[in-house]
């Protein structure tokens, strides 16, 4: 899988910007704020339909515009596909594929698959599960469109059931229709869980051996799935927890509370582990998803690293560039001391520079 080209207007800083990629390595080059993660962020949205920022379409419009539109070409497995986003500051967005409007955005998920990797990511060990379970959720989506299905079904139940539980404060009588709700959240979350518990058991068929490597030979790794509630107990813990769930106003029991604990030599490193323990395990886990997306998909995904080298050591450095050699990787950086230190091939350069772009 391949970006051929991105074409952007008013997106961001860029007003307009034709942008033609090598199949190989393409650096970005220039100093901060001016625009080079900009470009990421577009590549990421036409895979994901979401910002890895978290930002909402009004604000990646550009400032005094209404409107703002992202065009790729992709290489998909010797066949050209051709992706139209169009972002609105004021209504939903809108998005294409070879000219035909998607009636969801949702159809877009898997048609392109990237991997981004930033300097965030090497927290992801170290920060909140939140974090944690949004890398797991934005992975399977990319990958599963049933899971996609699921989690977004479990989602909007949990919201309207946590709707509901609040307004029983002020109509008590509301309480007869919970069961509903809760036969709808039971049977949606299982399938999470179950889902959850194999995309751990792939993972660590690939972290293993990426790890020990990476490690040099001193480290296993393995990340455990910890679910807040086993499959076969879903049903008697909500019903056990409803009068906690009626006094909180809020959904205590679900697949929204898991975690995942990544274990070295079996310590839990997320407590007890260095930085530099955390950081080489949040390596391992973004080269593992590579090779994952690799494995599922049979095509090679995208990778998009934004800043990513100069937080690594020279080791990390070497490893990671040596391991991405084959798939098409836009890289940002501020220069490119880096690559010519560890004498890593660049097959395409381009100087950002105010929103402007020179080869």
């Amino acid at each position: 899988m391949v970006i051929k080209s991105l074409e952007l207007s008013n997106f961001r800083n860029f007003r307009l910007l034709d942008l033609n990629f090598d199949e190989k390595t393409n650096i970005l080059y220039g100093d901060n704020a001016q625009g080079k993660t900009n470009i990421l962020e577009a590549i990421y949205l036409c895979a994901t339909t979401k910002s890895h920022r978290g930002t909402k379409d009004r604000d990646i419009v550009a400032f005094d515009e209404e409107e703002g539109h992202i065009r790729i070409f992709l290489d998909k497995k010797g066949d050209e596909i051709r992706i139209d986003m169009h972002l609105r500051k004021n209504g939903s967005k809108g998005i294409a594929i070879d000219g035909q409007k998607l009636k969801r955005a949702s159809q877009l998920l898997g048609v392109m698959n990237v991997v981004f990797f930033s300097p965030e990511d090497l927290s992801i060990i170290k920060n909140g599960p939140a974090e944690r379970r949004r890398f797991v959720d934005m992975e399977l989506c990319q990958l599963d469109p049933v899971y996609l299905r699921d989690l977004n079904s479990y989602n909007k139940i949990v919201n309207q059931r946590n709707r509901l539980l609040k307004d029983m404060a002020f109509q008590p009588e509301l309480s007869g229709t919970l069961d509903v709700w809760d036969i709808q959240l039971a049977g949606y979350a299982k399938r999470i869980i179950e889902r959850r518990t194999m995309f751990a058991q792939e993972l660590n068929g690939i972290i293993r051996e990426v790890h020990e490597s990476l490690s040099g030979g001193k480290e296993e790794l393995e990340v455990v799935y910890e679910p807040h509630v086993k499959t076969d107990e879903v049903e008697e813990r909500m019903r056990k927890n409803r009068e906690r769930d009626i006094r909180m106003k809020q959904t205590t029991t679900g697949p929204h509370r898991d975690d995942f604990a990544f274990v070295a030599n079996g310590i839990d490193i997320r407590r007890f582990g260095s930085q530099g323990q955390q950081r080489t395990a949040a390596l391992s886990l973004k080269l593992s998803e590579i090779e994952l997306v690799k494995r599922v998909t049979k095509d090679t995904p995208i990778l998009l690293l934004d800043d990513v080298l100069s937080e690594l050591d020279s080791n990390r450095q070497n490893y990671l560039l040596n391991r991405i050699g084959n798939i098409q990787t836009i890289v940002t950086c501020t220069g490119l001391d880096e690559f010519v230190n560890n004498r890593f091939e660049i097959n395409r350069v381009f100087h950002v520079s105010h929103g402007e772009i020179s080869d």
